[in-house]
């Protein structure tokens, strides 16, 4: 008999976590080694139990799941990150990719489908359930970003890129602090990213710097 594919799934929606875990545990290939309610405590249970695969949500408090990316690419260079989301943004999408995970799947699709993803990520191929992979082949990423971020939000992201604090892009753009600060919120919460660094690589990335 096969070795069975060991799976981790991380997402701080209880009934998420265990709706899954239990239809998975029905296929005798697979095997459920932790369901973790955030990336910080999956990561510590990982190590121990050395995943091939993990099943992440994307949006999770303190930690999302794709800066949870690089931190199990770094640590648990062995296992295959396949990203669970609600959202079919191309931001989401191409960042958590960009960051090194094989998949991405969206949660309304059918449990045969999660399982399917499963199996091609740990034989080492990539997945992206069929509402991603129509978002891919869609419109260009400067068009995607223009259409999630305000105007004003994505000049304050250009200005964070490039390093600017808060009170020197308040100067710039002529507006509050507090207003800074609130774009920046919101901002990281619209693309799923969480430290300035990660926004910083983002705009690196999709050549956002002529927005």
């Amino acid at each position: 008999m096969n070795t069975p594919i060991k799976v981790m799934l991380i997402d701080d929606h209880p009934l998420v976590l265990e709706g899954i875990r239990s239809v998975l545990e029905t296929y005798d290939h697979i095997e459920v080694v932790g369901a973790q309610p955030s990336a910080k405590t999956g990561l510590g249970v990982a190590r121990n139990t050395l995943p091939d695969v993990v099943l992440m949500d994307i949006n999770m408090p303190e930690m999302n799941g794709i800066d949870a990316i690089e931190l199990f690419k770094d640590q648990l260079p062995n296992t295959k990150l396949l990203m669970l989301s609600m959202h079919d943004s191309r931001e989401y999408i191409s960042t958590s990719t960009m960051y090194g995970a094989s998949g991405y799947v969206l949660k309304d699709v059918s449990t045969s489908e999660i399982v399917t993803a499963i199996e091609t990520v740990a034989a080492g191929g990539t997945y992206f359930s069929t509402g991603v992979s129509q978002v891919l082949m869609g419109e260009d990423t400067k068009q995607s970003v223009s259409s999630l971020l305000t105007t004003r939000e994505q000049a304050v992201l250009l200005l964070v890129a490039e390093g600017f604090s808060n009170k020197d892009v308040a100067v710039k753009l002529d507006i509050s602090i507090r207003t800074v600060e609130t774009h920046r919120k919101n901002i990281k919460k619209k693309l799923g990213i969480a430290t300035t660094a990660g926004l910083t690589r983002y705009v690196i990335a999709n050549g956002l710097s002529s927005i």
